[in-house]
Order: structure tokens, then sequence, then C-alpha cells
């Protein structure tokens, strides 16, 4: 009951950051109610999607403070084993989810305990080892389809439910709403668990946290393994939302860089930083590129806006844009 208790308790948020999220929600609740084109929706459902791969990353990475560059890996053993079970042995995405997240889990078990012996740096290599490891496995794997990956056949008439296929996004926009919903409650109640103050004594100081008493390197395993069950648990989606999955789409280094430059940006170790960050760099990222990749002699000019925008936020305030807010709050007292 206490853990359910604190999930809801956002209590200790400035009133002015609570107003901002109530007509944030009231906007995403009324999106698709509103004119807007496919590919706006498209946006959005982007937006929720690396939202919530923020908010995994950020479990780990700002809390914690270890710098995950491999989550991708976790976002394609989601996806590829929805896809597989959907595929093979007809199993709904309902059933098929918590199977991906588990397994998913269980692979950060397996290589966590080893990763998390090393530090900084070397912990950002091996992340990114792993991860290209194992999408170089699902390449030449002939059971998930090799290099071309799996599409997923249509199951009976739309809207389906159980194997999550319809012919309208909002659907699929409601629903991943409702998850980003549940994944910013679960974040808030582990702000205010005992792993999430263990996670951030950590971060402060590790020896400290050590001569306290904390299990450092089971704690981080812990945070690893459900930040991982986010990340898996959107990658199921993903795979009945785009219907075909390949490893370079859901297992690519450019993904996991994108979802710790996305959590990073925004405000890493805050409750809305993942948030932000997506607010920010998902639209960016299909207008600009839209807009400015498709004109004759622009072509790579969107990315180059794109990294200068960053840099010029990163160069203001290593905190990200909600490092900005509060220094500017802290001024005004």
């Amino acid at each position: 009951m206490e853990a359910i208790k604190n999930a809801f308790d956002f209590g200790d948020l400035p009133r002015s950051e609570l107003g901002l999220a109530a007509a944030a929600l009231a906007f995403l609740l009324w999106f698709p109610a509103m004119p807007h084109s496919s590919f706006g929706m498209a946006t959005m459902i982007q937006f929720l999607m690396f939202s919530l791969y923020g908010m995994g990353w950020n479990l780990i990475g700002g809390y914690g403070g270890q710098v995950d560059l491999g989550k991708a890996q976790y976002v394609g053993i989601g996806a590829y084993t929805t896809a597989v079970m959907m595929i093979r042995w007809d199993v709904p995405f309902w059933f098929s989810m918590p199977v991906g997240m588990g397994l998913a889990v269980c692979w950060s078990f397996i290589i966590g305990y080893p990763l998390f012996r090393l530090k900084g740096h070397y912990f950002a290599i091996a992340t990114i080892a792993t991860s290209l490891v194992l999408k170089d496995l699902f390449e030449v794997w002939d059971f998930v389809g090799g290099a071309r990956g799996l599409e997923i056949p249509l199951k009976g008439d739309f809207p389906n439910w159980l194997y999550l296929q319809f012919r309208e996004d909002y659907y699929y926009y409601y629903i991943l709403l409702v998850m980003f919903l549940l994944g910013l409650v679960y974040m808030n109640g582990f702000r205010h668990s005992r792993l999430g103050y263990q996670l951030r004594a950590i971060k402060d100081n590790e020896h400290v946290a050590r001569s306290l008493g904390i299990d450092v390197h089971w704690s981080k395993i812990k945070a690893y393994a459900t930040a991982t069950a986010y990340v898996a648990m959107v990658g199921s989606f993903h795979a009945c939302y785009n219907f075909n999955i390949e490893p370079e789409d859901t297992m690519s280094l450019d993904l996991s860089v994108l979802i710790a430059l996305m959590a990073m940006l925004g405000g890493a170790g805050s409750i809305w930083g993942p948030i932000i960050g997506a607010a920010i760099l998902v639209p960016m990222k299909n207008y600009l590129g839209s807009w400015l990749g498709g004109q004759a002699g622009l072509a790579g000019m969107d990315l180059a806006l794109y990294g200068l925008i960053i840099m010029v936020i990163a160069a203001a305030q290593p905190r990200g844009v909600y490092g900005i807010v509060e220094a500017m709050r802290a001024r005004r007292r």
C-alpha cells in the first residue's frame, strides 16, 4: 500500500509544474479529436514511445548515473518476442508482451552482473558492445528472419484488440497513452522508493553509499532490470504498430544513442526530463527531416540544426532543459 501511495504522491513537485503537467495531459487526451494530419498523429505516437524509452533510461542513467548506450537491445528483444510468438504460435499481444519483458529482464540480469563491475566510460562502451553483438546475432539468425526481419500478418478483421491491429492510429495512440501514464506513475513511485534513494546515494558518492550499508552492485542490477522492462514493453508495442521489424530498425546504435540523448537533453534524473527531451527532439527530428531533407541543396541541413540545438542546450546547462528551468526558478527566490 505504501508503494501505491508513493506512486500517486506528486506533492513534492512545485505547483507550477503540476499545473503544466495537467495542461499537457488535457492536450494529450484531446489531441485525436483535434484537426490533425496522419503525419502529426505518427509524430505524437513516436513522442509517447520515446518518452517511455527515456523513462526507462532515466531510472538507471538519470537516477543511478550509469550511462547506458545499449538500450536498443531490449527494444529488439521485446519486439522480436512479440513478433515471433504472433507469427509462429499465434499468441496475442497481451500475452507475448509480458513474455518479452520477462526475457529482456532475464537478459539484463545475465549481462548486468559483469557489466556493473565496470565504471564510467568502460561501462558505457560495454553496453554498446553487448547491444551490437546481439544485433549481429539477430542478423544471421534465420529463426527471426535474419537481416530481412519479420513481417506480422493480419490476424482477422479490424479492430483486433487481442493482436493490437487497427486501421485507425488513434487506437494505438490511446493504448500507448495508457502505458505512458502507467510508466509515469511508476517512475514517480520509484523516486520515493528505497531503491530510488539508494541509486541517488550511489550516484552522489559510491564509496559513501557502500559505507552506509547499500549493496551498490545489486542496487544497480535491480534498477537496470526495471529500466529494461520499460523499454521491452514499448518494443513489443513497436512490433505491432509497424507490422514489420528488422535488427537495423529495433537494435541499432542510433536508437540507443537517441534514447539516451532525449533523457539527457530534457534533464536526466528528473521525472519530467525524458518527456521534455522527447517533446523537443521527436517533432524536431520528424519535421526538420521532412522539411529540409527534401529541399534541393539542403540535404543533411536538418541533422546539422538538430546537432546545433543539442550542443547549445548542453553548453548552457549540462542538466538539460529541466536544469535551465530549475536555475531560473532559483534566481527568482
